[in-house]
């Protein structure tokens, strides 16, 4: 039986930080089911796409829509192998959900395989399950991660953290190697 593995999203998620995960974990045999609060199977999301053209942050262009394949009201973590947290917008406002908060727990406590990206590492800070861990992040969250007890590691565009079950890169210019760890952390065999 094929892993399962959940992504949580929101209106303007990083739009490569969804799309690439989601198409490439299926190609790699996963079932992927990405979710957003308050949405159904077959809504959408809005992306974003970030982009590093040479200002002191990113810049935010409107991405396409993402079309969601379950229903967040009747996700059970306990039916999903590993857990995603793309990056962009979405996570600012969806740590506030209660729900999304005891889901992250649910992955985090059972020592399940999470992979975070960009600003979906903001989420992991809201439900508190960074203390003592090394994370990375875009580096604009990066105060954030250390107020909730983790340390920070800069490790660039093109690179990926892992400790222990927890796979985090700054942006998506790391898909390679960051989705490579995920794949590893789920049983894959990867050379990188």
């Amino acid at each position: 039986m094929a892993k399962k593995i959940l992504i949580l999203a929101g209106d303007y998620v990083e739009d490569y930080e969804i799309m690439v995960p989601f198409q490439a974990l299926q190609m790699l045999g996963y079932t992927v089911h990405a979710v957003c609060p308050d949405k159904k199977s077959g809504d959408i999301v809005r992306t974003a796409i970030h982009d590093f053209e040479g200002d002191q942050t990113y810049s935010e262009k409107r991405g396409h829509n993402f079309t969601l394949n379950a229903n967040f009201d009747e996700i059970n973590p306990e039916d999903y192998d590993a857990l995603l947290l793309p990056g962009g917008r979405a996570p600012e406002y969806i740590r506030l959900n209660s729900r999304v908060i005891e889901i992250v727990k649910h992955f985090a406590d059972a020592n399940k395989p999470i992979a975070a990206i960009c600003h979906g590492p903001q989420i992991l800070a809201a439900a508190r399950v960074l203390e003592k861990r090394k994370v990375t992040s875009y580096p604009a969250v990066g105060p954030d991660l250390v107020n909730a007890g983790a340390e920070w590691v800069d490790v660039g565009l093109f690179d990926a953290l892992v400790d222990g079950n927890l796979v985090t890169a700054q942006a998506w210019p790391a898909h390679p190697k960051w989705l490579a760890e995920f794949a590893k952390l789920l049983g894959a065999k990867i050379e990188i």
